[in-house]
């Protein structure tokens, strides 16, 4: 059998398993349930963000009227043996009655740092043994892009790590949030679109922005049961969360733009294709609003200066989102 045909059993199988478990509108998590997040620096800035994918997954279950206690295990440069390492520490001792595992992006994008696959297999095995054995359901999540180019090394690489965790969900009866399959997908309808071929996802090929997190809680909720109403009410929610993506703009001085992700995904839409995204639109409209009202008069005239910029430039990134 080719490496594409043994995919093309992996992928036919994920689907299989996670139909068979999750059936739409049946959510497995439960009120007041424990889930654990184990993963590495995606994970970690997922926490860390107020419209991280795993702050998004715990808002979004809590839109069906299930409220979980997060248990955060994202910690950056993880590779696989450091996950199964911390495992009972982090996690195990902490009695969680779910995790979902993120992990592989690591042990390939390391290089000779990484991990190699049938070390990868053996650990990954482990994990999840081990924390069934505990009695703590799994939900195992493929590995996401590195680099936004389905056909860089790297991901060449990657695919036959996430076939493994594909097969592993199957063969352990878990859950399965195909992350990869999703963000392929988005990336390549976001570049029929014509947009750019970088950034489209994340912050630096690896690394979540906004539309990327949106993607990985959408397919973990997914694999844990929302149906497509409860995902658009989930959605809906999230893109008013306060503070969800902050830019920052400079102009002699320097200041942060908190934008809620509904903000932050309509000025995304109306950027330029070949435009470097909304960080740029950001500084655009600030540079024009300070040249508007500077003025040169000393410290007093430039904190009043500032105290406009500020109520101008509001007004106008909403009058941008507004379009």
């Amino acid at each position: 059998m080719t490496m594409n045909s043994n995919r093309i059993v992996s992928l036919a199988m994920a689907l299989v398993v996670t139909c068979a478990i999750a059936r739409g509108g049946d959510i497995l998590v439960k009120d007041g349930q424990k889930v654990a997040f184990l993963g590495d620096s995606i994970t970690a800035a997922g926490w860390g963000s107020p419209t991280g994918y795993v702050q998004l997954i715990v808002s979004g279950l809590q839109t069906t009227g299930v409220k979980v206690v997060p248990i955060p295990a994202g910690v950056g440069g993880n590779k696989s043996n450091d996950m199964l390492r911390r495992l009972d520490t982090d996690v195990l001792s902490k009695k969680p009655d779910w995790l979902t595992v993120s992990c592989g992006v690591n042990d390939v994008w390391h290089g000779a740092g990484g991990i190699p696959l049938d070390q990868y297999k053996q650990n990954m095995t482990q994990i999840v043994d081990r924390a069934q054995a505990a009695g703590v359901k799994v939900v195992i999540l493929t590995a996401t892009m590195i680099g936004e180019d389905p056909s860089n090394e790297n991901n060449k690489k990657l695919a036959a790590y996430n076939d493994f965790l594909r097969q592993l969900a199957a063969e352990k009866h878990c859950p399965l949030a195909d992350l990869n399959a999703d963000m392929q997908a988005q990336v390549k309808s976001l570049v029929d679109e014509g947009r750019r071929q970088t950034n489209l996802l994340t912050v630096d090929g690896v690394h979540m922005n906004p539309r990327g997190d949106v993607m990985m809680a959408t397919g973990v909720l997914k694999a844990l049961g929302l149906d497509e109403a409860q995902l658009a009410k989930a959605r809906e929610v999230w893109l008013d969360i306060p503070n969800g993506w902050t830019g920052k703009v400079t102009f002699t001085i320097t200041e942060d733009k908190p934008l809620t992700l509904r903000q932050y995904l309509k000025l995304a839409d109306q950027t330029p294709k070949e435009n470097p995204g909304v960080p740029a639109l950001l500084q655009a409209i600030f540079n024009n609003d300070v040249r508007d009202v500077l003025t040169p008069g000393g410290n007093e005239a430039m904190e009043k200066a500032k105290q406009a910029i500020h109520q101008k430039f509001d007004q106008d990134v909403n009058s941008a989102v507004q379009k």
